[in-house]
């Protein structure tokens, strides 16, 4: 028999780093899960990621038990890596901060292709695309 479902809780956690410390201990905390086994089980699973950012869906059950799915890094943290930067620009349509090759937007679409929408690798690269424009990064050919 399938396990009652009590909550799905949605956290970015450093790869690798998780801590109990906020926003992980309170999110977790009301929901009664092991805050500890969490951290544990998440950081032994994503010690490849060290430090990257990563999204992490709960399926928190109602004996307290629970199951997480790391999804890939956001977009806007892939570019930052792959143009160096350590945040994006304030304002994306006079201040460019960065630039990246083509090449770059591919293997980053590639590597978001699962959690986007996307059927096609063109149409994933170009929510790429969108997503440096936005953030004052320029794509070079």
């Amino acid at each position: 028999m399938a396990k009652e479902i009590k909550a799905k809780i949605k956290l970015q956690c450093p790869g690798g780093q998780a801590t109990p410390a906020p926003p992980v201990g309170p999110a977790l905390g009301q929901h009664g899960v092991n805050i500890g086994d969490f951290v544990r089980r998440f950081n032994d699973s994503t010690q490849k990621d060290m430090g990257v950012t990563l999204p992490v869906v709960l399926t928190v059950y109602a004996d307290r038990s629970f199951d997480f799915e790391v999804k890939s890094p956001p977009a806007a943290v892939l570019l930052r890596m792959a143009a160096g930067l350590d945040k994006g620009s304030g304002t994306p349509n006079t201040l460019k901060v960065g630039t990246v090759t083509r090449a770059q937007v591919d293997e980053i679409a590639e590597r978001k292709m699962v959690d986007l929408n996307a059927f096609e690798k063109d149409a994933a690269a170009m929510m790429i695309m969108g997503t440096a424009r936005s953030m004052g990064i320029e794509i070079e050919d």
